[in-house]
């Protein structure tokens, strides 16, 4: 299948107008210049490769979209899956986390269900979905779990984390009670005095108890041994990023503060921060600006975190305000993600790789996706671009 009259954004350069050719499911030729009367003209659009996404926590939240408010797995996913062919996003993966705040969803069973219904429907999807296992470190019965599911093969992304108050993301207790007021529900009322004293109570503890960092080596090693890249998780001191290197960690996820992002860098780890923050300038915690890092040259990823709608959209935003052009804005979510986990037939276009793809119609306001191809095979084809297919009939798509 031709595509023709296309502006082109490649790993090196924008080829203003140009034509892509697609064979079983691979990019099969790439030329520049218009190809008049071959394929399905694209009327100028922007193609740009799929969007990947190695952080996002939408499938738990679609799960309990409300407090004790469930739905199945696999209804919340097939949903999810939709949801994301529409913002550009051909490689999803999950995050899936054990045993952050004790909830329902968070249990070992839960987690344990959800990254199994993953696996079980991932050749049924649109999207490739894979597993991003989140392993708490304050909770290391978590880990002959994770050791077991890493040895079926079910799991893609390891992160360790810790979101203990008093450290990382939440060093600031006023900073952790905004974020369990919004997060969970929980009136300040509440939190502000009797809780309060008790999260002062679990900062004292957290100081004075050594995490169990063998038990997290463990899960690293074993990690490693099925060839699982690792990623930690709200770095936040030059400490906790030495730390993570020795364990072969080689992700560093939202790193809070400039001079975490900056030696995780030196180090040779990948940086990865939300684009929600990179679209809206800044944290919604109050920690590290993602667009000021970028600038600085010390984050190469973007994830969707929360909201995938900003992956593409804060890149072609990066492009537009001059931060950078938009063929290097284009591998914060795309190049540099499939680099960091080892994808290496996608990413680019670039002969020879899948055919996973994105058709942008840029505008004034937000560019708008108009068209998704996964493995050369439409998952998203909007009314534009049915118009477009019925001028050349033609086309098999």
């Amino acid at each position: 299948m031709w595509l023709t009259d296309l502006k082109i954004v490649l790993p090196d350069r924008i080829m203003e107008r140009g034509a892509i050719n697609i064979e079983k499911g691979r990019i099969a030729a790439i030329v520049e210049g218009n190809v008049p009367g071959l394929g399905l003209s694209a009327n100028g659009l922007t193609l740009v490769p799929g969007v990947i996404d190695l952080h996002g926590d939408m499938l738990e939240r679609d799960i309990e979209p409300r407090p004790n408010a469930f739905f199945p797995v696999d209804l919340s996913l097939y949903e999810l899956d939709k949801r994301l062919a529409g913002t550009g996003i051909t490689t999803a993966f999950a995050a899936v986390g054990f045993a952050w705040h004790q909830n329902d969803l968070r249990t070992q069973e839960k987690a344990t269900q959800i990254i199994r219904v993953i696996n079980n429907q991932r050749d049924q999807l649109m999207v490739d979905f894979r597993v991003h296992a989140r392993f708490e470190i304050t909770n290391p019965e978590t880990a002959p779990i994770l050791e077991g599911l890493l040895d079926e093969k079910l799991v893609d992304l390891v992160s360790l984390m810790d979101h203990t108050p008093g450290q990382g993301q939440y060093s600031n207790l006023e900073r952790y009670i905004d974020f369990m007021v919004k997060w969970l529900g929980l009136s300040r009322e509440l939190l502000e005095d009797k809780a309060k004293e008790q999260m002062l109570g679990r900062m004292e503890e957290v100081a004075e108890t050594p995490r169990n960092w063998e038990v997290a080596a463990d899960v690293c090693r074993l990690a490693r041994e099925h060839n699982i890249p690792i990623a930690s998780h709200d770095d936040d001191t030059r400490e906790k990023v030495d730390r993570m290197h020795e364990m072969g960690v080689t992700i560093s996820e939202f790193p809070v503060t400039y001079e975490a992002a900056q030696y995780a860098r030196q180090h040779g780890m990948h940086t990865i921060m939300g684009a929600p923050n990179a679209y809206r300038g800044g944290s919604n915690t109050g920690n590290l600006s993602a667009t000021e890092a970028i600038k600085a040259g010390v984050v190469d990823i973007l994830a969707t975190d929360y909201y995938p709608a900003a992956m593409l959209q804060a890149a072609f935003k990066l492009a537009q305000e001059g931060v950078m052009p938009l063929h290097e804005s284009v591998k914060l979510i795309a190049q540099n993600p499939a680099a960091a986990v080892g994808l290496n037939d996608r990413g680019r276009i670039e002969v020879g790789l899948n055919a996973d793809l994105v058709l942008v119609e840029e505008a004034q306001d937000h560019p708008r996706i108009r068209a998704v191809l996964r493995d050369g095979h439409p998952i998203y084809w909007d009314a534009h671009m049915a118009r477009l297919s019925q001028l050349t009939p033609q086309v098999e798509l």
